[in-house]
């Protein structure tokens, strides 16, 4: 492993671009003239020609006057005025020219368990859906109750035994009321996300029409059909391709920039989730553009209840010539001069030759049509999981097997051993097991520690169809010792002249006991264009150990005080697992914001303004999909202003030496009783002691001794007065 800090770049015959071509859905009412300001902040401590991190200003954003279930459906774009969602390309990888070295030969022998759910996603068959775009972009996410699905260019929700809850409508009814191009256009590349962290869906979608724009909602509830807050953030290219993923510190997402020219690199992007969960409106987005010379960058996905370890930089990847490329990310909210991007650390690997050269050659039956690979980058997600002993990403892409690039496709796996520290390569594979080939993977980890690896299958035999394989934590490295299954047998090819396929498939886990895997990818129920379907599945490994679960409870108290004009702060905790999102509802003081801290705390905190002095009752609720809710009733007491704590006290009798002294109570008015005094400075007369506010005891020396009293009361303001006392002779 080495780390670059110069720029290396492909040579011109090797960057292929292709144009795309995507349907205008309404007059373009988001333009280039709304393109935010842009902030260039020089990265901290990268080096000389280190890049700068670009900190830009949402366009537009607001939260939801209506529950998405409550929004009438966006229109759909008419059938006749259907197109292929071209895919720009990126800078080619070079092809080797031997076969791969660690191609899996022979599937495993252990019998892989079977689907314990599996229905049709979105696409033809669901209801009278027809397809609009090609490919579909197939993406989901899974929560404690529900399978959310976004495509090309439309969303559904289901119930995890494929009931059909919400939907399909087109993924712009989410930004209905917002304007713009996110309102009005309904372009694609749709993700979505489930934060586990916080149990909240963040969803994305770009806009093509010039203004470069991406929007992004982030549900105010753990309801996917629920109030947003919604943004718009814009980007210098358009920003295609997008990659989401969930950090404790961000939501981070990647892009293929895309200008006139062609290619415009590769840029990371983090939003300010504890902003976006809050539905703050005046937000910001930190950037970096690595330049032409990268593309196809993922940033790491959470997975599991343990967060990585405090201050983790978010990692992002991509692949270069018979290597990985891994960058950190930290980002600093508060201070964006300190945001960096440190890399690309250099991680070799066996050789390997983009799947089909990074284009189409996957054979079907019954047609010349080839299928496309997108060979050409590493396909979502790059899942992160932290075991405590070391953190783990996984990751996968398409290679060819064969010399020169000759012979089936297979799919090159990863996992990655603690990439905050010393980073390595913990094993690989390439599984082709047969003459079939195999493509568009997902990849990920559960919680014991099993691989499970979705993909597409065909050959001129083979209808598309989807499929998975999988390793149990033990099991000989680089092999996915269980039998291949056959999730959704394809009984249709795609005709001339549609190469689409893909472009992602989706691999989660379930947060409800972090064991059980969902998978959801394309295929056809017939031989045609424009006729696809999607198909979800879900399956667990006997080994897999359940996450411990606990029902959430609140043990922090039920009431607190604030005071007008003081600042004040109090902390609700709730336990149980996994973690619970803390949320009140109510009528809160101004002045006094709410936050969950997403880690079983949250915060009232803040200053009562004039006229908020009152009682007010609220109601906290802990959830984490686990048995009920945890509600608890609250008490949040404001009393008004009061004045200054002083020392009322000016001065104290006179002792001698010898003498008891007469003992002298300290006095204080205002503040909030009970006071606590203390002598800040200077020495009370030899002998005497300042014990709760009274001055007693027995001078033993002479002279004339000053010193300085300070008063604190309850809520922590202070006075202080200098006094003195003078002891003469017995």
């Amino acid at each position: 492993m080495t780390t670059e800090h110069s720029v290396q770049r492909f040579s011109a015959a090797a960057r292929r671009r292709a144009g795309r071509v995507l349907v205008a859905l309404a007059t373009a009412s988001l333009v280039a003239a709304s393109v935010a300001s842009v902030d260039l902040v020089a990265a901290k401590d990268h080096g000389p020609g280190a890049p700068q991190v670009i900190v830009t200003p949402a366009v537009t954003s607001d939260v939801s006057s209506k529950p998405l279930s409550g929004m009438a459906a966006a229109s759909a774009l008419d059938v006749k005025d259907k197109k292929e969602n071209k895919k720009n390309g990126l800078p080619l990888v070079p092809s080797g020219s031997v076969p791969d070295p660690i191609v899996q030969s022979t599937p495993g022998t252990v019998a892989a368990p079977a689907p314990t759910v599996g229905f049709d996603g979105i696409g033809v068959g669901l209801g009278s859906y027809s397809p609009r775009w090609a490919p579909p972009d197939t993406n989901g996410a899974v929560g404690p109750n529900d399978y959310f699905e976004i495509v090309n260019a439309d969303i559904a929700v289901f119930s995890k035994t494929g009931a059909l809850r919400y939907g399909p409508v087109p993924t712009n009814t989410l930004w209905s009321g917002f304007g713009g191009g996110c309102e009005s256009r309904d372009d694609g590349d749709g993700v979505v996300e489930y934060d586990r962290l916080a149990d909240r869906w963040v969803i994305t979608q770009f806009v093509n029409d010039g203004s470069n724009t991406e929007c992004v909602a982030v549900s105010k509830s753990p309801d996917p059909t629920g109030f947003y807050a919604r943004y718009a953030f814009t980007y210098p290219a358009f920003p295609d391709y997008p990659k989401l993923a969930v950090w404790p510190d961000a939501y981070y997402i990647t892009f293929n920039l895309f200008g006139p020219s062609g290619f415009a690199g590769g840029m990371v992007c983090a939003y300010p989730r504890a902003q976006m969960l809050a539905a703050a409106q005046n937000v910001s987005q930190q950037c970096f553009n690595l330049g032409s010379s990268y593309g196809g960058l993922l940033p790491s996905d959470l997975d599991g209840n343990t967060p990585p370890p405090a201050g983790s930089p978010d990692f992002v990847l991509n692949f270069g010539s018979n290597r990985l490329n891994l960058w950190k990310f930290h980002v600093d909210w508060a201070k964006p001069a300190n945001t960096t991007l440190t890399g690309p650390t250099l991680l070799s690997v066996a050789s390997f030759s983009s799947a089909c050269g990074g284009g189409s050659c996957i054979p079907q039956p019954a047609t010349s049509q080839k299928l496309g690979s997108l060979g050409d980058r590493l396909m979502s997600r790059l899942a992160y999981r932290n075991f405590g002993s070391h953190e783990s990403l996984v990751v996968n892409h398409s290679v060819g097997t064969g010399f020169l690039n000759l012979g089936p496709t297979g799919v090159r796996w990863y996992e990655l051993w603690n990439p905050g520290g010393a980073v390595a390569v913990h094993q690989q594979g390439t599984y082709a097991p047969d003459g079939i080939y195999r493509w568009m993977g997902g990849i990920a980890m559960d919680g014991s520690g099993n691989i499970a690896l979705g993909y597409s299958a065909s050959s001129s035999s083979v209808r598309p169809s989807v499929r998975y394989s999988g390793r149990l934590a033990n099991d000989p490295l680089g092999q996915m010792t269980q039998s291949e299954v056959v999730l959704q047998p394809g009984t249709g090819s795609q005709l001339p002249n549609l190469d689409r396929w893909g472009d992602y498939s989706s691999m989660t886990i379930d947060p409800k006991d972090d064991c059980t895997f969902w998978y959801a990818n394309e295929y056809l129920k017939s031989d045609g264009t424009w006729n696809w379907s999607t198909h979800i599945s879900s399956f667990t490994f006997p080994s897999c150990l359940p996450a411990a679960t606990q029902a959430p409870a609140i043990t922090s108290a039920n009431a607190t005080t604030f005071t007008v004009g003081t600042a004040g702060s109090f902390t609700v905790t709730a336990t149980g697992a996994p973690t619970p999102t803390i949320s009140a509802s109510g009528t809160l003081p101004s002045g006094v914001s709410f936050v969950n801290n997403g880690n079983g705390t949250a915060t009232f905190s803040g200053t009562p303004v004039p006229g908020a002095a009152g009682s007010y009752q609220l109601t906290i609720t802990a959830s984490n999909g686990i048995a009920s809710d945890a509600t608890q009733s609250f008490a949040l007491t404001v009393n008004a202003a009061t004045q200054a704590l002083t020392v009322t006290t000016t001065s104290l009798p006179n002792g001698r030496r010898s003498v008891p002294y007469p003992s002298s109570n300290l006095q204080a008015a205002n503040g909030t009783a009970p006071y606590s005094w203390r002598v800040m400075s200077g020495a009370l007369p030899t002998g005497l002691d300042l014990s709760g506010g009274t001055i007693s005891g027995t001078p033993t020396k002479i002279g004339t001794f000053t010193f300085t009293v300070q008063v604190t009361d309850i809520s922590s303001q202070t006075a202080s007065a200098t006094l003195s006392i003078k002891i003469s002779p017995h």
